[in-house]
Order: C-alpha cells, then sequence, then structure tokens
C-alpha cells in the first residue's frame, strides 16, 4: 500500500492534480462532491486559488472532476494506508503478540505515517499560495522532495523488517571481499535513493522539459545556464537546468556503482537468494535508466514518467533485498 501510494503520488504530480483540493481536513474532507451543486461549489472555491488563475483558467468542470478525483484518491489511499497499519497494530499490542524488540519500530512506522500525512498537506499548501511574478504556481521542490523522500524511508523500513520476518537468514561463506561487498551493497543503496530524491526536485521543477537530449543537453556537455543563479548554491535545487544535469550525473553514477557491485559480487560464493537478488538489480537498473532516457526524449509523457518513477522504487527494494541477505547473522 505504501510502495502504491509513491506511484499514486507521483501520477498525482504528473497530471497537476495536487492542488485540486485546496483544504485539508481528516474527517470531514473524506466526504467527495456528490451532487452537480457541491461540484459546482467545490469549482468555485478552486478557481480562487493561483493555479486556476495562471494555469488551468480555461479548465472545464468535467476536467476538474478528473483532477480532483485523482487527488481524492491519493489522500484517500493515504487515510486507508493508516486504518491498515493502526488498527491492527494496536490490537496485536493489546493481545500482546508484538515482542519487545518490534514495539519501537510500530511506534517509528505510526509515527512515520503521521508526519507524511502532515507533511503532504504542508507540501501542498506551498501551491496554493500567489507565486512570485515571474513564476507559475506550484508546490514548493523542497517539500514535494521531503514528503518523497519520508515516504522513501516510510516503505524501506517497513520492507527491511518484513523482509526480517518472512526470509530464514543465509550463512554466507566468509571471504575477503565480503565485507567490503556488504559496504558497497549499502553505499549503492544509499546512491539510489540519493538519485530518487533528485528526481523529486526534477518533477517539482519540471525540469525534465528543459533540455530533451541525450547524453548531451542540446549541443553541450555542460549546459551554458548550468550556473545562471546567484547565491550559487540554489542552482543545485532551483535551476531547471542543474537539477537535471546532477540528476543524469546521478543516473549514471547508480548504474555504474551497481554494475560494479555484481562484478564484485561475482567474486564472493553467495547463496543463490543472494546471486538472484544481485542480478534482478542489474537488470532492474538497466530498466530504470531506459525509463529516464525514454521519458526525457519523448518529452515526459504521463505513463513513462510513472514508470520511471516506480522504477526507482522497485530499483530500491530490490538494493535493501539484496544488503539483507548480506547482512550477518546474529549469534
Amino acid at each position: 500500500m505504501t510502495a502504491e501510494a509513491v506511484v499514486l503520488g507521483g501520477v498525482t504530480r504528473l497530471t497537476e492534480s495536487g492542488l485540486s483540493m485546496t483544504d485539508w481536513h481528516l474527517v470531514k474532507g473524506m466526504k467527495p462532491p456528490s451532487s452537480q451543486e457541491e461540484w459546482i461549489a467545490e469549482f468555485e472555491r478552486y478557481k480562487e486559488f493561483p493555479e486556476f488563475k495562471y494555469v488551468h483558467k480555461d479548465i472545464t468542470l468535467e476536467d476538474f472532476k478528473f483532477i480532483f478525483g485523482m487527488e481524492y484518491a491519493h489522500r484517500m489511499w493515504g487515510r486507508a494506508i493508516g486504518l491498515a497499519f493502526i488498527l491492527p497494530g494496536a490490537y496485536f499490542w493489546r493481545k500482546g503478540w508484538i515482542s519487545k524488540a518490534m514495539k519501537p519500530r510500530v511506534l517509528i512506522f505510526g509515527s512515520l505515517l503521521v508526519f507524511q500525512g502532515l507533511l503532504g498537506w504542508f507540501m501542498v499548501k506551498s501551491g496554493l499560495e500567489e507565486p512570485n511574478p515571474t513564476d507559475i504556481p506550484r508546490v514548493s521542490q523542497y517539500r514535494l522532495a521531503s514528503h518523497l523522500g519520508s515516504a522513501f524511508v516510510l516503505y524501506s523500513l517497513m520492507l527491511w523488517s518484513g523482509l526480517s520476518h518472512i526470509l530464514k537468514p543465509q550463512q554466507i561463506v566468509n571471504s575477503k571481499n565480503l565485507s567490503l561487498l556488504r559496504k558497497c551493497a549499502h553505499g549503492s543503496m544509499a546512491l539510489i535513493f540519493t538519485t530518487a530524491l533528485s528526481g523529486a526536485f526534477v518533477a517539482g521543477l519540471d525540469a525534465g522539459l528543459v533540455y530533451n537530449s541525450f547524453p548531451k543537453m542540446a549541443d553541450r556537455w555542460i549546459p551554458s545556464d548550468i550556473m545562471n543563479f546567484s547565491p550559487k548554491w540554489k542552482n543545485i535545487f532551483e535551476n531547471p537546468t542543474t537539477v537535471q544535469f546532477n540528476h543524469r550525473i546521478l543516473g549514471v553514477s547508480t548504474a555504474s556503482a551497481v554494475t560494479a557491485l555484481w562484478i564484485l559480487a561475482r567474486r564472493v560464493p553467495l547463496p543463490a537468494r543472494a546471486s538472484l537478488a544481485m542480478n534482478c538489480m542489474l537488470g532492474m537498473v538497466a530498466v530504470q535508466i531506459t525509463l529516464g532516457i525514454s521519458t526525457l526524449l519523448l518529452y515526459v509523457p504521463t505513463s513513462l514518467a510513472a514508470a520511471h518513477q516506480s522504477g526507482s522504487l522497485t530499483l530500491l527494494s530490490i538494493a535493501l533485498w539484496f544488503a539483507h541477505e548480506l547482512r550477518k547473522i546474529p549469534k
């Protein structure tokens, strides 16, 4: 469900649906408009905000119903995740079915779920404020990256904990490269996460539309406008050209790191399951880099861009699986 929320959030961003619901109520907001009068009232409220004034001023009521439905589905799915976790979690806790070691994790997961919902609204609020005269209404790329990053952290912690429950540890024959492989596996995992986070800045600034060629950006390896902003550090997070350039570099670095990890893993006598995880990781990084380049060259079609974001979560999942297979077994 958490993975699906990430996918649904990406589609919501790509269809520019995220600012269609202009208020947030935990319970009251669960009821969507049900009559024509309620839809018209909701549409009129939407017209008071910057996105309608500057971006969607020609939108029809039927078009508004679509983007509202996308954002409504995303919000309701988030609430569903909370209920699916908290209700059985509270019941298991009361029954004494949760171990002492597991209780802190349950509290952390529950806190992160609540934080994620609040952060989502904090992100949406940034897009409902009047933008600078030279900008178009959009959510803050900083808040978008924080929202996506916290979702990835929550998902990763849950997945690692789940794998610990369902996968029986396998003993790995100790060798001179095993310690290095473990470190590199965690390093690759961190690089994948960082690359995915940089993708949130690309999405937040629509940076995928500034240079739609590969491997060069137009006819240059390093575009001339890469350091146009002042102070210089702002280019890293606010200049669409720099953001896209950095994401390219991180993507290529991730592919190179995973390939090097695969070569290193070939020198360690791994169990079949760990070898499968490593092979899947290599295959998925090839798929992900292909999706990224295709998304760029085809001017960011919604389907490909959503698949690319989903691919980042899939790649991170496999990297977590591989690192989990390499963990030391307590004696």
